[in-house]
């Protein structure tokens, strides 16, 4: 299950969105997890599915990266729907079982919300998979640059969130092996009650958090070795520059927007 977990990683290639501006792309990323909150019924959810189904395909990047990312998420896809369908009582029931009641409302808001998640998801998840963490620093960097007004560390900030989100598969990477290791010296991790279960993790947590540690000291210390001060004085070898596909690309979202609010009317 672990190494299901693809957040965080980047896979290089040429397409379109690989080659749109990485400020461009964090702006089109947070305008469509607005869209999909701005959607009130199944037709403005479903355009805003069409719109980040359309990226993907754009991307060239392979769906089963898309299932993959999705895998870890079924428990609380699950867990969701069941909140919903059994504890919204609105609406026609459509099953009834002793106290349990089953309304089409929960149903329906079970759907609306498991799609929403997967939504959320597989469009953060473009954001990383186009955008390399060096891209996205920089980015971010000049996204909150008004912000050094008033004496803000945009760079470091940006630069801390990065490390963060690359560092994401090399501790799910870390911890799949130390899961396996307890699991060869005789560990027990799947049976027992919860509370055994939850102490069984004392020996995986113990070893991740002294790795962590230590990954964390040798970067610092890597990045003073190469005289890294800071944002103050750095320069880039790679300037942030839009381009026409950039700009046709936020004409393309404003268009979906405008779908998403209006698609009760349309439809």
């Amino acid at each position: 299950m672990l190494k299901d977990i693809t957040i965080g990683q980047f896979f290089p290639g040429k397409s379109i969105v690989h080659r749109l501006d990485s400020r461009i792309k964090i702006i089109l990323t947070i305008v469509f997890i607005f869209m999909l909150f701005m959607a009130d019924s199944f037709y403005g959810l479903g355009v805003g599915i069409i719109y980040v189904l359309g990226a993907f395909l754009l991307s060239k990047i392979p769906f089963k990266m898309m299932l993959k990312s999705l895998k870890p998420l079924v428990p609380i896809l699950i867990f969701t729907g069941i909140l919903n369908i059994f504890f919204i009582t609105a609406g026609d029931p459509v099953f009834e079982w002793r106290f349990i009641t089953v309304t089409d409302m929960g149903l329906r808001t079970a759907a609306y919300n498991m799609i929403r998640i997967i939504g959320l998801i597989i469009g953060s998840s473009l954001l990383t998979y186009t955008t390399s963490p060096i891209a996205l620093t920089d980015a971010i960097e000049r996204l909150l640059s008004p912000l050094k007004k008033i004496k803000v560390p945009v760079h470091e900030l940006a630069m801390m969130m990065t490390i963060a989100l690359r560092f994401i598969p090399t501790l799910i990477e870390e911890t799949d092996k130390i899961m396996s290791a307890q699991k060869a010296r005789g560990a027990d991790l799947e049976t027992g009650s919860l509370l055994q279960r939850a102490k069984a993790l004392v020996p995986i947590l113990i070893p991740l958090f002294v790795s962590s540690f230590r990954r964390a000291e040798d970067l610092a210390l890597a990045m003073e070795c190469r005289c890294y001060h800071g944002g103050e004085g750095r320069t880039r070898l790679k300037q942030l520059k839009t381009a026409p596909r950039d700009y046709v690309a936020l004409v393309i979202t404003a268009g979906f927007v405008f779908l998403t609010v209006f698609a009760d009317k349309l439809a």
